[in-house]
């Protein structure tokens, strides 16, 4: 959510950062909501203080015995009494119409997010790793002969429709291999706390990471109100909803796995095969809670993160920066990071970083004080893909698969195997 005064002080700044993003005119929008409630505010005060002053006359005129006098200001004061609380509801209402306004409202894009309309207008950062060229023609994930068996979507479709999937034996037990693999590197490598939250929330969580109200149809949404998370970063960001924390406890750095929940909303006909885009799916997320002045620098410090898992695991990657056009709602600045897929011949997208500002944190009123004292001031957030296990699988079976069906796995993946080191063109794990 955006800072009002800055609106007020400065339109024309605002709606140019905005324009960016293909917003116009919005500060007028604004400004014409806040003009009215500022008036209103106003108004119900002005009635205020003269329903205070009529108060007072009231007791002057019962103490002089005017009993006449006594009994119309009475009535003067039972009447602005209630246009007192008129004036109040209606303050309230347009205060409740501003909040909605701004919740609605984009965050705006740092100086160096590139311009652009959609995902063809990404900026490549670097590259890692080469493609393997292998002397056969690459076969996507679930039409390995090794994963086969392991990889069942006519039983998850009878079980819960379509874009699910059961895994079992081999690719299951890789499955939570990888999850638990990418877990102990950031905790014990990258200086992430562990922390396990709950996957159902309640509105105001959601409200503050952005996903309301505009995005919830992209969520799913249980019959006594609790959202399922569409990522930990819901739960992991609203840690520190409606704290004030000291400046002293900075910065924290959160990592969880969880099962997400998402609709896909608006992505019918996309990656319907495999398990590329899921309604159910588990990722390893990150969040980070800093100084304002150290956020930026963190977005380059949780992309290492994401990108050295990757690197562990010996798969080719390239990390883009998104273009206004293509990025989220709450970013300011977003990095992608996609692997190299074989059996597509392409990049996917197997992790996401993005920096919000105060923007989630002005929505959870989570703040901080400052040791040099002064008043508190609005945190900055960050959030990231540590990464998604299921991409993340698919990737390590597409680059490992090998002529005959097998998939040899990534060395830095066997201790976490208790020393298997490939699936079997049978699909079993050796």
């Amino acid at each position: 959510m955006h800072d009002i005064r800055a609106i007020r002080d400065n339109p024309a700044a605002f709606d140019a950062a905005l324009s960016r993003r293909g917003d116009a005119g919005v500060a007028d929008q604004v400004l014409g909501v806040d003009g009215a409630r500022r008036a209103a505010i106003h108004a119900a005060e002005t009635a205020q203080a003269e329903q205070n002053a009529a108060s007072k006359d009231v007791g002057r005129a019962k103490a002089s015995g005017d009993d006449a006098e006594f009994e119309r200001l009475r009535a003067l004061v039972g009447e602005k009494k209630a246009e007192v609380a008129a004036m109040q509801t209606r303050a309230k209402e347009l205060d409740d119409d501003l909040a909605a306004v701004l919740m609605a409202v984009p965050n705006l894009p740092f100086d160096d997010t590139p311009d652009g309309v959609d995902e063809g207008d990404n900026v490549e950062l670097r590259r890692w790793g080469t493609p393997p060229t292998p002397g056969f023609t690459p076969k996507e994930h679930y039409e390995i002969a090794g994963v086969v068996p392991g990889m069942d979507f006519e039983t998850a479709a009878k079980l819960s429709g379509a874009r699910f999937v059961v895994l079992s034996g081999a690719v299951a037990r890789i499955h939570r291999a990888l999850a638990q693999f990418m877990l102990d590197t950031h905790v014990e490598e990258n200086g992430l706390t562990e922390t396990w939250t709950p996957v159902l929330v309640r509105d105001e969580m959601m409200l503050g990471t952005g996903q309301l109200p505009k995005f919830g149809e992209d969520s799913y949404k249980t019959t006594n109100g609790w959202w399922l998370v569409p990522t930990a970063e819901v739960t992991l960001t609203n840690i520190v909803n409606g704290l004030t924390l000291d400046e002293t406890y900075l910065p924290r750095r959160y990592v969880a796995h969880t099962q997400c929940f998402r609709s896909e909303a608006g992505s019918a006909g996309r990656d319907t095969a495999g398990m590329l885009r899921q309604h159910q799916f588990e990722k390893v997320e990150m969040v980070s809670i800093t100084h304002p002045d150290n956020a930026r620098a963190e977005l380059d410090r949780m992309t290492d993160c994401a990108e050295g898992i990757l690197r562990r695991l010996d798969l080719p990657h390239r990390t883009v920066v998104l273009c206004t056009g293509d990025m989220g709602f709450g970013a300011r600045r977003t990095h992608d990071i996609e692997v190299w897929l074989p059996g597509q011949n392409t990049y996917r997208e197997i992790s996401s970083v993005s920096v919000c500002g105060d923007f989630q944190a002005r929505r959870m009123n989570a703040r901080f004080k400052p040791t040099a004292g002064g008043k508190p001031e609005y945190l900055h957030t960050l959030n990231g893909s540590g990464l998604a296990v299921g991409r993340c699988l698919i990737a390590v079976l597409e680059n490992g698969q090998q002529a005959d069906g097998s998939v040899e796995l990534p060395t830095a993946l066997h201790p976490w195997l208790r020393g298997k080191t490939r699936i079997t063109p049978d699909g079993g794990l050796a």
